[in-house]
C-alpha cells in the first residue's frame, strides 16, 4: 500500500502491504480472543481517554501525514483531530454513566394478566466489529473515529479496513490506539488495521465478525451490505452511503435575504472542496426576481472560490465526468461552470435547471444523484406544487434544509409547517435557516437517514451511536447469585435502572 500525494499524483512511500485472507483471519481471531479484556467498564473508559491523550500527543505527526495524503490542509485537520479526541472522551463519559446498558428490572407480579415472572434485561456487546474507514475524514470517520470509539465503548474489539487514500495516517492512528490499550492493561489486539480491497471483503465475510460500520460510496457500501446479509449468519451492517442533502428556499426567504442565502450556500457546498457527506448538493429556489437575486449572490461567491485538490485523482476524474454528463442535458445551464481546474485540481461551480424537468423524470434524474465535489444543482420552481413534485422523487438523505423568512419562521404566514412535514420523511436531520455541513458531536445528534443515505436507522455520530454494537438479553427467574452484577437488586455498579417501569432515583 502506497501513500500518494493528491496534489501531484505521485507516490510518497510504501506504508504497508495488502493483507491476505490468512492475515485477516489471524487478526480477527486475535481480536475475538481479546474481547474479554474490554469487559470492565472502568477499563474501557480509561482506554478511550488514554487513546485521546495519545492522539493529541501525536498531533503534529498525524496532521502532517493526513495533509500529505488528503490535501485537506493543517487547519481543517487540526480541527478534525480535536473532534476525534472529543468523541473518544465523550464515549468514555457515556461508559462511566452506564445508561447505555438500559438496565430494566421487572419483579415478579402475580396480579398481572398473565402473571409476570421476574425479568431482568440489559445490553451486551455484539463481538468483533469491522470498521471501513472513510476517505474524506481521515481521522473522525476512520481508524480512531466514531465507529471505532463507539464500538470500543460498547466493549467490542475493532478491526479497521484502512482507506487506501490515507494508509500512513491510518498506521499512525492505529499505533496510538494500540499503545493506549497496552497502557491501561488491555490487549493491543482489541484494535487492529488491515489494508487492501480483498481484505475488506474477507473481513465482512469472516465468521467471527459480529457487525460492521461503513462510510463511503453507494456502490461500495451496497456490495458490502449485500455480502453481510448473504453470510450463513447475517450480521448488522451500518453503512453511510451517499446523500444529496436537499435545500428548499421559500420565495419569501429569497426576497428577504437572498444575498445571505446565496453566500451561505456557496460556503457550504465548497467547504472541503465539496467533499463533505452533508454538502447541500441540490437546492429548490424560486424562479423570478427573488430567486435571481439569490443566484447572483451565489455566482459572485462561487466565482471567487479557488480551485482545489480532491482526495485522489480517481475522484477528480469522476467529478469531471459527472459534470460533463450533467451540463449536456437539455435546459441545464452553468452560471459558473464546475470541472477541471488544472491537472490536479477542480474548480467549483453550480448548475441550474427548471424544476419541472425533475418532476418529469427521465435523463434529468442524474441531477438527483450525489456528485462528489464542489458543485450543487439549483432547480428553479414556479409553484408550491413543483416543490412537492420534486421532493416526492428524492431518495433518502442525511439532511434536509428549509430556508424561511422571519414571518414564516414564526408560523404567521406561508407553508413552513407543510414544508417541514414534506422534508422529514426524506432525512435523518432537518434544518431550518442553516447549512448541513458540520455535524455536532452532541447527545441529541442523529447522523443517518433513509436509504441510500444509510442502511440502518441508527446514527454514526452522537452518544446513541453506541447502540449499534449492543444486543439486549433478558434473564427470567434467575437466582440472584447467578445474575450479572448489572442486574442484581443491590445495584453494586450503581447503574441507572428502571424498576417495574419507573426510573430509579439515585443518591
Amino acid at each position: 500500500m502506497w501513500s500518494v500525494d493528491p496534489r501531484t499524483g505521485k507516490q510518497r512511500e510504501q506504508v504497508a502491504v495488502e493483507a491476505t485472507a490468512e492475515e485477516v483471519d489471524r487478526v480477527v481471531r486475535a481480536a475475538h480472543a481479546a474481547r474479554g479484556s474490554l469487559a470492565d467498564r472502568a477499563v474501557r473508559a480509561a482506554l478511550l481517554r488514554t487513546a485521546a491523550d495519545l492522539l493529541d500527543e501525536a498531533r503534529d505527526q498525524l496532521v502532517e501525514a493526513a495533509d500529505a495524503e488528503t490535501a485537506l490542509g493543517p487547519a481543517r485537520l487540526t480541527g478534525e483531530l480535536a473532534r476525534t479526541t472529543y468523541q473518544l472522551r465523550a464515549f468514555a463519559a457515556i461508559v462511566d454513566e452506564g445508561a447505555f446498558l438500559d438496565v430494566r428490572i421487572d419483579h415478579a407480579d402475580a396480579t398481572q394478566t398473565p402473571p409476570w415472572p421476574d425479568l431482568r434485561r440489559y445490553k451486551l456487546p455484539l463481538g468483533v466489529v469491522a470498521v471501513y474507514a472513510a476517505s474524506n475524514f481521515p481521522l473522525a470517520f476512520s481508524v480512531p473515529g466514531g465507529d471505532t470509539a463507539s464500538a470500543l465503548a460498547a466493549g467490542c474489539p475493532v478491526v479497521v479496513k484502512a482507506h487506501p487514500d490515507h494508509p500512513a495516517t491510518s498506521e499512525v492512528a492505529a499505533s496510538a490506539l494500540r499503545r493506549a490499550a497496552e497502557r491501561v492493561g488491555v490487549s493491543a489486539d482489541v484494535i487492529a488495521v488491515v489494508h487492501g480491497f480483498d481484505a475488506g471483503l474477507e473481513l465482512v465475510k469472516h465468521p467471527l465478525i459480529a457487525a460492521a460500520g461503513f462510510t463511503g460510496s453507494v456502490r461500495g457500501g451496497r456490495a458490502l451490505h449485500d455480502a453481510a446479509a448473504s453470510r450463513p449468519v447475517p450480521i448488522p451492517f451500518h453503512g453511510e452511503l451517499g446523500s444529496l442533502n436537499p435545500v428548499v428556499v421559500t420565495e419569501a426567504a429569497a426576497a428577504e435575504r437572498g444575498d445571505q442565502i446565496g453566500a451561505g450556500l456557496a460556503g457550504s457546498m465548497t467547504l472541503g472542496v465539496g467533499q463533505f457527506c452533508t454538502k447541500p448538493g441540490f437546492v429548490l429556489a424560486p424562479a423570478g426576481p427573488a430567486g435571481d437575486g439569490l443566484l447572483k449572490s451565489l455566482t459572485d461567491a462561487v466565482s471567487n472560490t479557488d480551485a482545489g485538490v480532491l482526495l485522489d485523482h480517481r475522484m477528480r476524474d469522476n467529478f469531471v465526468a459527472g459534470i460533463k454528463e450533467r451540463v449536456e442535458l437539455e435546459d441545464v445551464a452553468a452560471p459558473v461552470t464546475p470541472g477541471s481546474g488544472g491537472e490536479h485540481t477542480v474548480s467549483a461551480g453550480f448548475l441550474t435547471v427548471p424544476a419541472r424537468r425533475l418532476a418529469e423524470g427521465g435523463p434529468h434524474d442524474v441531477l438527483l444523484e450525489e456528485c462528489f465535489g464542489p458543485v450543487t444543482v439549483v432547480a428553479r420552481y414556479e409553484s408550491d406544487d413543483e416543490i412537492s413534485a420534486v421532493l416526492g422523487r428524492l431518495p433518502g438523505n442525511l439532511t434536509a434544509t428549509v430556508h424561511l423568512s422571519a414571518a414564516e419562521g414564526e408560523g404567521t404566514e406561508g407553508r413552513a409547517g407543510e414544508l417541514i412535514s414534506e422534508l422529514t420523511p426524506l432525512a435523518g436531520r432537518v434544518l431550518v435557516n442553516g447549512w448541513p455541513t458540520g455535524v455536532a458531536v452532541a447527545p441529541a445528534q442523529h447522523h443517518g437517514g433513509p436509504y441510500p443515505a444509510t442502511t440502518s436507522t441508527s446514527t454514526s455520530v452522537g452518544g446513541t451511536a453506541i447502540e449499534r454494537w449492543l444486543r439486549p438479553v433478558a434473564y427470567q427467574d434467575t437466582p440472584a447469585a447467578l445474575l450479572p452484577p448489572e442486574l442484581r437488586d443491590e445495584n453494586p455498579l450503581e447503574l441507572p435502572r428502571r424498576i417495574n417501569g419507573v426510573l430509579e432515583q439515585r443518591g
